[in-house]
């Protein structure tokens, strides 16, 4: 799992249709320790109902991913998987 800060939105006119009902959403990853924002980002299939400025938890793992949604076939790699309340240093 990776710490992230979510930065962005992906808008998408045609989805597959595991992915509907779904946001995508661009996740940056984020130093557990210090809270410096890492360099690199990642869209995450949004599970949890997160937004933009929110600090969540992101697997970039497909088996993982596809067992959150409950389909062994789906084309999915990275979930958001929880929405992050507090991070103590």
């Amino acid at each position: 799992m990776t710490l992230c800060k979510v930065v962005g939105s992906v808008t998408s006119t045609v989805k597959h249709p595991v992915l509907v009902g779904h946001k995508l959403l661009v996740c940056q990853p984020v130093d557990a320790a210090t809270g410096t924002v890492l360099t690199g980002r990642m869209v995450g299939l949004d599970t949890v109902q997160a937004g933009v400025g929110d600090t969540v938890l992101v697997i970039d793992e497909g088996n993982a991913a596809r067992r959150i949604l409950g389909d062994s076939r789906a084309p999915v790699r990275t979930v958001i998987a929880a929405i992050v309340d507090e991070v103590k240093r």
